[in-house]
């Protein structure tokens, strides 16, 4: 049992190889243009969560989605689902204007990520 509640996925990241082609197939199935449009990152908020476009994977490497999900206490709900046997990917780090991601990966090696806002 856990202690630590999870507020539900809230942010879904998509490496991508090529960010213009990416860019036109996710504006037109969300039906809206991006909200953040850079050449490092592009980026949509759509029904209460954020789809971001990563050209290359970004500096994690990504390879594969990863979800978020929103945490109250990163630092307890990372120690609980490493007592659960999860392996510590990336430690939490602050990525800007408060708020931290970490990630790690499950037994059958799928990364997930949580994160909080302060």
């Amino acid at each position: 049992m856990t202690t630590t509640p999870t507020e539900g996925i809230k942010i879904v990241l998509h490496p991508v190889s090529d960010l213009e082609k990416a860019k036109a197939v996710y504006t037109a199935l969300l039906g809206q243009a991006p909200q953040h449009d850079a050449s490092y990152y592009v980026g949509y908020d759509v029904a209460g969560q954020h789809i971001g476009l990563v050209p290359g994977g970004g500096p994690q490497h990504m390879t594969v989605p990863v979800a978020y999900w929103q945490v109250a206490d990163i630092e307890a709900k990372l120690a609980e689902v490493a007592a659960a046997g999860a392996v510590v990917a990336q430690p939490p780090s602050d990525v800007g204007d408060g708020r931290l991601v970490a990630t790690f990966t499950d037994a059958d090696g799928n990364m997930l990520g949580i994160m909080q806002d302060r």
